[in-house]
């Protein structure tokens, strides 16, 4: 993370952040920031870097959801369309949805609610993403014994296709589209297994880059669930942020060899290589 990206994320978490001053030099949110920074894509235990230092997930999380989780609206359907025709080739698409265990610490008195097929304790995130790697929507905090469909089918933005399904009326759809299953299958059916697959793997991929990104997600988070919800969310906000093609970046110079100057004959075929126009 940049040093104009780190300092612009304390300026939009501050109205979140409430902690009662209890002596003469408290811990500034910045030095906060910056623990909370080390713990998420090291992987850290909280005690190892100091219990006093109190994670801010929850305020990273309401500082940046309105920028950069907003649920789609409008236009913004008809774009994330556009991308998966012209980045992955594949028609009417406006997201891929798929779950991740998130695994944690048996909480105490559980029984087997986070105990998932994998045979570990877990939560789930149930996420959406564009043709970016870039989440769009995202449900966290499922027992891990559920099941993706029924987790889906109960979150909210499943619930509000359900509804507009039902009553007929104009909305966002997502359809789960399974793979064409057998041996002696026709082209057609091979074919569209080959741009299914090459599509769904965004979410895939996504998913990857989060967990690679935080190594928080490479062993059992030792938090209670509902603060591993905090921590899950703060984790795609940042994703998001670092992501987004909207942030600016510290170099000055991308947008050089657009200019007459910096322009060179074979940029645009290089860059839209294997994309459809």
């Amino acid at each position: 993370m940049s040093a104009q990206r780190f300092n612009d994320v304390p300026r939009r978490i501050k109205p979140f952040f409430h902690h009662k001053r209890t002596h003469l030099n408290p811990v500034s949110l910045q030095e906060r920031l910056a623990v909370t920074l080390r713990v998420l894509p090291s992987g850290t235990s909280q005690n190892a870097v100091a219990i006093s230092y109190k994670l801010l997930c929850a305020a990273i999380w309401r500082g940046l959801r309105d920028d950069f989780v907003p649920f789609p609206q409008g236009a913004e359907w008809k774009e994330f369309s556009r991308d998966f025709w012209r980045m992955w080739n594949f028609p009417n698409c406006l997201g891929c949805v798929d779950g991740k265990h998130v695994t944690i610490k048996a909480p105490a008195n559980a029984r087997s609610d986070y105990f998932n097929y994998k045979g570990a304790n877990s939560i789930v995130l149930m996420a959406v993403c564009d043709a970016r790697y870039r989440f769009t929507m995202v449900d966290i905090g499922a027992f891990g014994r559920e099941s993706d469909g029924g987790i889906f089918q109960s979150s909210e933005f499943g619930t509000v296709c359900t509804l507009a399904r039902d009553q007929h009326q104009p909305a966002p759809c997502f359809t789960v589209i399974e793979t064409s299953a057998g041996v002696n299958l026709d082209d057609a059916r091979k074919i569209y297994n080959y741009c299914h697959s090459r599509a769904r793997r965004v979410i895939k991929n996504s998913c990857g880059i989060l967990a690679a990104r935080w190594r928080i997600f490479q062993k059992p988070m030792e938090f209670s669930p509902d603060k591993v919800v905090d921590v899950v969310k703060a984790c795609v906000a940042l994703h998001n942020m670092l992501t987004h093609r909207c942030c600016t970046s510290s170099n000055l110079t991308s947008t050089f060899f657009l200019t007459q100057q910096g322009l060179v004959p074979w940029q645009e075929t290089v860059i839209r290589r294997g994309c459809l126009n």
